[in-house]
């Protein structure tokens, strides 16, 4: 009996350990000016006057504020007004970087009229030494939140305790 209340508090403490170190990791600085200019930068440009399309493609970096974003491929989406950007629609392995943060993910869909970042595809998000991987990542660029879902993993690194 002893043996069964000592195993069920170490695995209890367990939890707990585990459900401490994961608000180590920071998903709430995130954040992006997303009032600011979008700068594109591609090898190519296509646009399709017809459907409103617009494809970049070749080493595409996208910049907004401090935030940067590098796909093979970004798709810009417009809206009913089509001088109005809408949505981007980044392929071909996605890199999304603030001051604090790396992420990779497959693709991406950047929502311009939310603000929200929808990674998918092995998302992989470091913080200095620590790093979360899932499925999907979907950021609120504007206040910082952020929700990983899909086999969510961490790995994270403790401080010295000084």
């Amino acid at each position: 009996m002893l043996t069964r209340i000592v195993l069920c508090a170490s695995i209890c403490l367990g939890f707990a350990g585990i459900a401490w170190a994961q608000t180590n990791v920071d998903l709430g600085g995130i954040t992006v000016d997303t009032s600011a200019a979008i700068e594109v930068t591609a090898d190519s440009l296509a646009v399709d006057q017809d459907t409103g399309q617009a494809v970049f493609e070749g080493n595409v970096l996208i910049a907004q504020g401090d935030a940067r974003l590098n796909a093979a491929r970004v798709e810009v989406v417009y809206g009913a007004d089509t001088t109005q950007i809408s949505r981007l629609l980044a392929s071909g392995g996605v890199t999304f970087v603030t001051a604090a943060e790396a992420a990779e993910a497959q693709t991406a869909e950047y929502d311009v009229t939310t603000g929200f970042l929808v990674l998918n595809g092995d998302v992989l998000l470091t913080q200095g030494g620590s790093a979360i991987s899932a499925a999907q990542m979907t950021i609120n660029l504007e206040d910082g939140t952020a929700q990983m879902d899909g086999r969510v993993r961490t790995v994270l690194q403790q401080g010295s305790g000084n």
